[in-house]
């Protein structure tokens, strides 16, 4: 129980913190906004490390790559594995949410004063296509980059100087450690800005039921079923085919014997960090030679999560629903399958990229900072079923990359050589 409690802790405490907001809320009614200044108070303290940190981040996570030992054959199929995985499950979490709406039945109209500055802003340039793809991905001055609307452009710019970096050599080393030193810095604002995550999300929260509605309820009710019957395809669907592919029936049954014990460690520390050597050891048994277990476990934990990507497609549906967007048209999937890729994969590399990629969201989709709780709830309730997706997909992907890396009898032959 005490393990339970010290696994859990942070999650169970916000989960009772947006609770409480949630009854008081639907007690007070719209007198509830009087909790608003203190939710402002905390989104405000995050959107003030938002910039630093993700620079920070993204570009540490790229420049310090060169010090790490990969096999160039390896590394190419890891991405490719990974690429691949997290696109099928973009595509499930969207097929998922066009069969069932969460938030079906709610009324759009409800959250106007929400949208308002957005949709004001949204408005005032009308551009055509090809020059709104050219705003999205880039700015037209440094400055620019500079704020927390233009989310996509400053990753884009990371990532340039993170490359940039390790192709310069040993003379951009110390950008390199400067950019790690910034990461690590920004996280500990982030951790001490996170200690009111209880009360800034709870009071937000309270203020938002408040002005809303308990309707909005019932639409995470449904969100968090869809989500676990999403989970379940993936889990039993997905992992199942991916074996096959990796070593046909003998894969399959190799993965399921050694499934349990990452699944379970996955559940019991909500963590994929802390399932690392679990999952490392289960990847070894299924025959996966150490070098490829021992890269793409580790890598896997950090740019890797299958059930993020899942959830970043829930999120946008949500807001998408709540606001009366379209989700049906051919571009709209398009640029969520992308948004949740970003969201799942790349934002997955970044400490607290949780938070930073319902961030992304918001910027990319031109939506009122003021929805972030709306889809932080949603972080929340889907924690345990993601943690589960994210990290025992990773000792399935190793197969994989086996198979691609050792060739087709790769698995016969790991059988042979321990016999």
């Amino acid at each position: 129980m005490k393990s339970f409690w010290k696994n859990y802790k942070s999650s169970i405490i916000l989960l009772g913190a947006i609770l409480i907001g949630g009854v008081v809320g639907v007690v007070m009614g719209q007198d509830a906004v009087v909790f608003k200044p203190v939710g402002d108070l905390f989104l405000n303290l995050l959107f003030m490390t938002l910039v630093p940190l993700v620079f920070f981040s993204v570009t540490s996570a790229i420049s310090n790559m060169g010090e790490m030992k990969r096999l160039g054959k390896i590394l190419k199929n890891i991405v490719l594995v990974f690429a691949t995985t997290a696109i099928i499950a973009a595509i499930v979490g969207i097929i998922g949410v066009l069969i069932i709406n969460p938030t079906k039945g709610l009324d759009p109209s409800m959250f106007s004063d929400l949208m308002k500055n957005a949709t004001e802003s949204a408005d005032s340039e009308k551009v055509g296509l090809l020059q709104q793809l050219v705003n999205t991905v880039t700015v037209s001055d440094f400055k620019d980059l500079l704020s927390k609307s233009n989310m996509l452009q400053l990753i884009i710019f990371s990532i340039l100087v993170g490359i940039a970096t390790v192709m310069a050599g040993d003379v951009a080393k110390p950008i390199a450690k400067l950019t790690q030193a910034g990461a690590a810095v920004m996280m500990k604002i982030v951790d001490l800005v996170m200690k009111i995550a209880p009360l800034g999300l709870g009071c937000y929260f309270a203020s938002v039921v408040g002005e809303l509605g308990p309707q909005i309820l019932s639409g995470y009710a449904k969100a968090f079923v869809l989500y676990l019957l999403l989970s379940i395809v993936i889990y039993l669907g997905a992992f199942t085919l991916y074996a096959y592919i990796a070593g046909g029936k003998q894969g399959v049954k190799v993965f399921w014997e050694n499934a349990i014990a990452p699944t379970v460690t996955a559940l019991a520390t909500c963590s994929s960090a802390a399932s690392i050597p679990v999952n490392m050891d289960a990847s070894k048994k299924m025959g996966v030679p150490n070098d490829i277990a021992e890269t793409v476990i580790p890598l896997g934990a950090n740019i890797h999560k299958d059930g993020s990507v899942i959830g970043g497609v829930l999120k946008i549906t949500f807001l998408f629903g709540l606001f009366g967007k379209d989700m049906t048209s051919i571009s709209a999937i398009l640029s969520i399958l992308v948004v949740s890729f970003l969201v799942g994969a790349v934002m997955g590399a970044i400490p607290g990229g949780g938070m930073m990629g319902e961030m992304l969201i918001i910027s990319v989709y031109g939506f009122s900072p003021e929805v972030l709780p709306i889809i932080a709830v949603i972080s929340t309730i889907i924690d345990a079923p993601a943690t589960v997706l994210n990290s025992t997909g990773n000792t399935v992907c190793s197969m994989m990359v086996a198979r691609l890396v050792e060739g087709k009898d790769w698995l016969k032959r790991s059988c042979k050589s321990e016999a």
